[in-house]
């Protein structure tokens, strides 16, 4: 099944979409998509629904799959040829940091380009939507608490990530750092989070290319880690990390500039649709 929110920001209804790709209308089931909807007896309940015989939407705007998610979560250098573009040993635990939940933005909404920001960067990633209170979770147990999965725009402004000393938070959680979506693929249409293709491409130029079978930790143990230092609520996000191919890599090195279009996504998730636009608040 594919959950998505549509309409104007802060205005979201809940949907689904059909087998002809068009959304269903679900407010008449549920409030929203938010943490109590994702429980797998509220997605079994969804499933069940005969979505032709509710009211249809017309095409518009998408907002995150997800709402009142508590907490967006990442980890980093976790594709092996991204590690070692970057120069990095591959790392012997998860490198977890935070993303911040006010970056959140639909999948095809601007990337605000922050003033006198020099280094703004790309990552195509899975994301994978906790449906279940994971604490301490055995890694055979893990996949048992996803609700499902979506495509996650990890984007990062490089010099406040490394260049300026701390934790890499304030390189990740600018407004806009955060589209997720187009829709929440629940997990059982995706057999094996470790099979998946991902690609982005600024200006029609493919610059990432890459499958989840290059994660030097995948999902499973991603969720068992974490589980571990965090309780993981219905809702939180968990980007998992990117292949090969971004800005930073390059030689030289290749930023992001106002115009720049993005277009990004993951075999079965959907894609998303960016553009890169100053920040004149």
């Amino acid at each position: 099944m594919k959950l998505v929110r549509y309409g104007a920001k802060g205005k979201e209804r809940p949907g689904a979409l059909d087998a002809d790709g068009t959304i269903r209308d679900l407010s008449g089931m549920i409030d929203d998509i938010g943490p109590a909807a994702l429980s797998p007896g509220s997605l079994a309940r969804l499933r069940e629904t005969d979505l032709q015989s509710l009211p249809s939407v017309a095409p518009q705007r998408l907002g995150t799959p997800v709402a009142r998610s508590r907490k967006f979560l990442a980890i980093g250098t976790n594709y092996r040829r991204h590690a070692d573009e970057a120069g990095m040993p591959h790392p012997a635990e998860p490198i977890l940091f935070t993303k911040a939940i006010s970056c959140l933005s639909g999948p095809d909404d601007d990337i605000l380009l922050p003033p006198g920001a020099t280094q703004l960067d790309w990552e195509v990633e899975l994301g994978v939507i906790i449906g279940s209170v994971a604490r301490h979770v055995a890694r055979a147990d893990a996949l048992a608490h996803v609700a499902g999965y979506c495509v996650v725009n990890d984007v990062s402004e490089r010099a406040y990530q490394l260049a300026r000393g701390g934790s890499w938070d304030k390189g990740k959680g600018y407004d806009s750092f955060g589209p997720v979506g187009p829709w929440l693929v629940t997990a059982d249409e995706i057999p094996d989070p470790q099979a998946l293709e991902l690609f982005l491409e600024v200006n029609g130029t493919m610059m990432q290319g890459g499958s989840t079978a290059d994660m030097i930790f995948g999902v499973a143990d991603i969720i068992s880690y974490v589980s571990g230092f965090i309780t993981l609520e219905p809702g939180d996000i968990i980007a998992t990390g990117t292949p090969h191919g971004v800005g930073m890599g390059m030689t030289p090195p290749r930023f992001l500039a106002a115009g720049d279009k993005l277009r990004l996504g993951i075999g079965g998730l959907g894609e998303q649709n960016q553009t890169v636009v100053p920040d004149a608040r």
